[in-house]
């Protein structure tokens, strides 16, 4: 073989090693941790300089309107400390294997009736054109699969009361389900929402996920010539902090 020839395909595999390397790099799993009551609950207990501590929240009254605090905290993939709502999506990327994939926005809006320790009504709306993915190269699939110029909002709205039981104001861990109708790509499902929520000073923490069918929001999961396979569900998940209104 001609040095020169050699020296080529040594060349052209030493480029597809650092290809495969770089795509690694960049593509592999750096998705942000799932929503936690935990870790919420310490951000919120870290930020709050009123007087009132979650040792006195006991002495907070709950019941009335709430509302959710889109100043509270900071929404980014590395620090989500305020509100936000996403999903997560297992997916097999040829030459990668297995990643996640996470898209979330802060652009969460919604209230909150609490009358004693009853939620009697609640409703939340997401914008939808605002859902970023924790790899840029997916946010125009993400949009074009939710078709969100033509449904650009999502949105729960309660449909039961929602019992808190007596220790609702005692700053311990709630949870509890909430019933109501979600919609999706302008679809509108029944579900049942496993909550977990907390009263941390004057802040009412509310953390949440959901596995769906996307299909069943007639949402086509999107794909890439990269892309092996995409599971067709995946969960929802959701932080919302709440202030009075």
């Amino acid at each position: 073989m001609k040095p020169s020839l050699k020296y080529g395909l040594i060349a052209i595999v030493l480029i597809g090693l650092l290809g495969s390397a770089a795509a690694f790099l960049f593509l592999k799993d750096n998705s942000p941790e799932a929503v936690s009551l935990d870790a919420a609950s310490d951000s919120v207990a870290g930020s709050d300089t009123s007087e009132t501590s979650s040792d006195s929240a006991q002495e907070v009254e709950i019941a009335g309107k709430w509302a959710v605090d889109s100043d509270a905290g900071e929404f980014t993939f590395d620090s989500a400390t305020g509100s936000f709502a996403g999903f997560r999506i297992t997916e097999e990327l040829a030459q990668i294997g297995t990643t996640e994939a996470v898209g979330r926005t802060g652009d969460v809006q919604g209230t909150m009736t609490i009358d004693g320790n009853t939620v009697t009504e609640a409703t939340f709306t997401i914008d939808m054109t605002t859902l970023s993915s924790n790899d840029s190269r997916r946010n125009g699939k993400i949009q074009s699969a939710l078709e969100t110029d033509q449904f650009p909002t999502a949105s729960f709205t309660l449909t039961e009361p929602i019992d808190l039981g007596p220790d609702a104001t005692a700053g311990g861990d709630l949870t509890v389900n909430a019933v109501g109708n979600m919609t999706i790509h302008g679809q509108t499902q029944p579900v049942t929402l496993p909550l977990q929520a907390k009263l941390v000073g004057s802040t009412i923490i509310v953390v949440g996920s959901l596995d769906v069918t996307f299909a069943d929001y007639g949402v086509e999961v999107p794909t890439a010539p990269i892309v092996i396979s995409v599971q067709d569900h995946g969960p929802i998940e959701f932080q919302l902090l709440f202030a009075r209104a």
